[in-house]
């Protein structure tokens, strides 16, 4: 059964790859946040410039993030387990003309090598079949002290109108069949795997849509989707 879920997840990302760099396209959602994405970056970090921050962010997709990244100055690689995704952040790389190094390798499966400052997960562990057991995974992968940076979405009956119901079929925010309201993760749940897994200075921040503004804004509401950021003691 697991193996059908991670298949039809392969096969969904696989389906939209070409859709990754057009901002009114399928993924206009993560063009729209990336200034919140990299804002909170930086606020973890404590830095408006990230020269030579070694920083690997996991399912990267089509390089959204990561680019961003890398424009401030760090050492960026990114990592997907579709292949098409890295094809395409490549190109597009190469045409912005940043130096990112890009992996096609199933993340969940496959060992990674290297150990980095910043380790980034966003919009990826409620894809998973078994986050618990990743985050233990790849906490070889963040270097003593290193920063674990995480987005996700909580699991309430309200995320469950608004990013599914509401999110991927009514207002096509969202590419249908992208979400599994089960394999999405409560703060608290998040908080105490941490804390037993020698992860310490845990913050959580909300990722809320101003209807008056018309914008997305960091807020201290949690109830839908969420940042969480902590050190590796």
């Amino acid at each position: 059964m697991k193996n059908k879920t991670k298949k039809s997840e392969y096969d969904h990302f696989s389906s939209l790859s070409s859709e990754w760099w057009s901002k009114k396209g399928k993924f206009k959602i993560l063009h729209d946040i990336q200034i919140n994405r990299i804002n909170y970056v930086k606020k973890t970090l404590k830095k408006n410039k990230l020269n030579n921050i070694e920083i690997l962010d996991l399912g990267c997709g089509g390089g959204i993030v990561s680019e961003g990244l890398s424009m401030l100055g760090a050492n960026v690689t990114g990592i997907d387990f579709v292949k098409d995704n890295i094809t395409i952040a490549k190109k597009h790389a190469d045409k912005s003309d940043l130096n990112i190094k890009y992996i096609h390798k199933n993340f969940e499966t496959e060992k990674i090598e290297s150990q980095y400052d910043v380790v980034i997960l966003f919009e990826v562990l409620e894809h998973l079949n078994d986050w618990e057991k990743f985050l233990i995974k790849i906490k070889s992968n963040i270097k003593k002290n290193g920063i674990l940076i995480i987005s996700t979405i909580n699991r309430n009956l309200f995320s469950k109108i608004l990013t599914i119901d509401i999110g991927e079929n009514v207002l096509k925010w969202i590419p249908k069949n992208t979400h599994n309201y089960y394999k999405y993760i409560k703060p608290k749940e998040l908080e105490e795997f941490l804390k037993k897994n020698d992860f310490g200075d845990i913050k959580f921040k909300g990722l809320s849509y101003d209807l008056f503004k018309l914008k997305w804004q960091i807020t201290e509401n949690k109830k839908i989707n969420f940042f969480c950021s902590c050190k590796l003691n």
